[in-house]
């Protein structure tokens, strides 16, 4: 049986890995923080890792980037976008007003994943100015905390299956800032993923340029420029070796199995830079 190392029950992780995997028999192993969830994949306890990386809101998650640089060799096998819906989760009697519905005023703390916390920073502004915030590692894990934690007035920003699974009330529905909030995710391991078939492939890679010299990027860019391959992403992350050294993470709309990628792969390698294949893999979009 396959198994996969990912965030907590109830998290969007969670509801993202069950999309991808349907009805496959798989065994789910729940971590509290993502250095472990990259970790149990890296040391062979899974076969796989659900990582999210980037959200329509946020953008980028680049702690769960840097992971995959600096601390792991991980190749991406699959990439799938899911929906970030947000709830605001807690215990309706103890926030009922004499309507009984909601009253925020008694809501005191609001925990929750930061990258989820930021995605409704509109929604906490107007309805809980007064209420202090206080982020921890996912979404699930700030649901259970005002689980086991009544009397206190807090509330939990998260997913409906996160409030089912905790037996907790949902006292707002949908409080992200935008109706199209989606989070992409990745699949890292080391056995590709075959279970679903995409008519679309992507390549990430990482490439360190020689030395910092004007031009420099533009070369990089213009010999995928010229071939017409479609660049769906660039991003510079330091290189943590000194100030002012960047790699480039780049995602392209085309599979290492083509002619033209790995030549413009090549010049770019003639030119000095130094490039590493972070995978070549499908991607699934979101199917409303």
């Amino acid at each position: 049986m396959i198994k996969v190392a990912l965030l907590p029950a109830g998290s969007t992780s969670d509801e993202a890995a069950r999309h991808l995997f349907g009805d496959t028999p798989v065994e789910y192993r729940y971590y509290s923080v993502i250095a472990d969830v990259f970790l149990s994949t890296a040391s062979g306890e899974t076969d796989y890792s659900v990582i999210p990386i980037e959200n329509t809101i946020e953008g980028s998650v680049s702690l769960h980037a840097d992971w995959l640089v600096h601390e792991v060799d991980l190749p991406i096998q699959a990439e799938w976008v899911y929906p970030s819906i947000q709830n605001l989760i807690g215990r309706l009697a103890e926030t009922a007003g004499p309507d009984g519905s909601p009253d925020f005023s008694k809501i005191t703390k609001v925990f929750s994943h930061p990258v989820a916390m930021a995605q409704c920073m509109r929604f906490l502004r107007e309805y809980l100015p007064h209420a202090e915030r206080e982020t921890v590692g996912s979404t699930t894990e700030g649901i259970r905390i005002v689980k086991e934690n009544p009397g206190n007035g807090w509330a939990a920003i998260g997913t409906l299956g996160g409030a089912r699974l905790h037996g907790l009330d949902v006292l707002r529905a949908q409080v992200t800032d935008h109706n199209n909030n989606y989070t992409r995710f990745l699949l890292v391991g080391r056995e590709p993923f075959t279970l679903r078939r995409s008519d679309k492939a992507k390549t990430s890679i990482l490439v360190t340029l020689p030395e910092d010299y004007p031009g420099a990027l533009h070369q990089v860019l213009s010999a995928f420029a010229w071939r017409r391959i479609n660049l769906s992403r660039i991003e510079s992350r330091p290189t943590k070796k000194k100030l002012g050294s960047y790699y480039f993470f780049i995602d392209l709309e085309m599979s290492l199995e083509t002619v033209l990628l790995p030549a413009a792969i090549a010049e770019i390698e003639a030119i000095g830079c130094q490039v590493r294949i972070l995978g070549s893999y499908p991607s699934f979009a979101w199917e409303t």
